[in-house]
């Protein structure tokens, strides 16, 4: 056996990623695309709401991540419901803090189900200002989510 074909502990190939679903086509989603389907996922991206089936006719199952990539999306509260009612794991949208204020406040006082799901703004605290390092805090976190994990530094978790 040569050391290629030894099985690496820290593999993971065998475990099934649920889809990442990216609403609108900008660079931030293209990034996301490229580093979600990086890491295993397989990637939708709706481009644009032509009126078709929406969220409802990808049949959402939990694992599934959607992701509203428009911060400006006039239908951002309809889209989120819809999102939140399905059985999609984890819900987010690019947003400025007061943006995300009001749509966490409308969205609770309209009583939708699954705010707990609902990330937004979307993504870890890493500082990134491009579309590649804002993708990669997303990513990041949808990837800690999957594995019931908060994020952070490894370095936080002490010696084990």
């Amino acid at each position: 056996m040569t050391p290629g074909d030894r099985e690496q502990p820290w593999r993971d190939d065998e475990t099934e990623r649920g889809r990442v679903v990216l609403l609108t086509d900008n660079p931030i989603s293209r990034a996301l695309a490229t580093i979600a389907g990086t890491v295993g996922h397989e990637v939708v991206v709706i481009a644009e709401d032509d009126g078709g089936p929406g969220l409802g006719g990808l049949g959402l199952r939990a694992g599934d991540a959607v992701v509203l990539c428009d911060h400006d999306a006039p239908d951002a509260s309809a889209v989120l419901r819809e999102a939140l009612a399905s059985d999609a794991s984890y819900v987010a949208m690019m947003a400025s803090r007061r943006r995300a204020e009001g749509l966490r406040a409308d969205l609770g006082a309209e009583g939708v189900p699954g705010l707990d799901k609902l990330h937004v703004p979307a993504g870890h605290n890493l500082g990134g200002k491009g579309p590649g390092e804002i993708a990669l805090s997303v990513v990041a976190e949808i990837v800690a989510e999957a594995h019931d994990r908060p994020g952070g530094p490894l370095r936080d978790l002490g010696a084990s």
